[in-house]
């Protein structure tokens, strides 16, 4: 019988927090016990597999974060809420990488339907109706809003703003500001696409 006190939250929420101390590759159902005080065959009362566990953290980084970007951009529109969406999507990332890295996790069609991720889609999307812009337009301009701030932020990670001693807090907001200026001056999609 598992030590009282550790539930599946609590164990969710300390594999998230060692996922964001070790990285989210380096978590083990061995180190999670170590860290809670119980032994490791304790923990499958509440967790059928290390795989379990992960997809588990994955939900929850989901669900935080969709939170956060609610809060975050409720009740503005246009700039003020592209620039909220997306440094509140930094900032997160920032302080949970291990949370942030879970959630690039692929998860199983029907898990991931029940999860938080469809918030994300809407969430953006209701950022770009600030735009006027409606579908197909809509997810060609979601997923540039993405693309950049995944790719900031996987730059940022990996280290490869650090040879330049430009502010990256100014890049990002100046990035956001190229985006925004795109989406105000967005152009009716094409019927046809360019020649190869």
């Amino acid at each position: 019988m598992a030590r009282a006190g550790v539930t599946p939250h609590r164990l969710t929420t300390a594999a998230a927090d060692l996922a964001d101390e070790v990285g989210f590759d380096a978590i083990s159902l061995a180190a999670l016990a170590r860290g809670l005080g119980v032994k490791d065959a304790s923990l499958y009362s509440h967790v059928g597999s290390l795989k379990d566990l992960r997809t588990r953290v994955t939900l929850l980084a989901l669900a935080e974060l969709a939170d956060r970007l609610s809060d975050a951009v409720a009740g503005l529109a246009g700039r003020d809420a592209l620039l909220a969406f997306a440094t509140t999507y930094r900032r997160y990332a920032l302080e949970h990488p291990g949370r942030y890295t879970a959630m690039q996790q692929e998860l199983d069609p029907g898990t991931a339907a029940g999860s938080a991720a469809p918030r994300h889609g809407e969430l953006v999307r209701a950022v770009l109706r600030g735009y006027g812009l409606a579908d197909p337009d809509q997810t060609d301009a979601a997923r540039l809003v993405l693309s950049t701030v995944y790719g900031f932020l996987g730059l940022e990670a990996m280290g490869g703003f650090s040879h330049h001693p430009r502010d990256l807090e100014t890049s990002f907001v100046r990035s956001m500001d190229a985006v925004d200026h795109a989406l105000r001056h967005w152009a009716a999609t094409r019927t046809s696409t360019p020649a190869q």
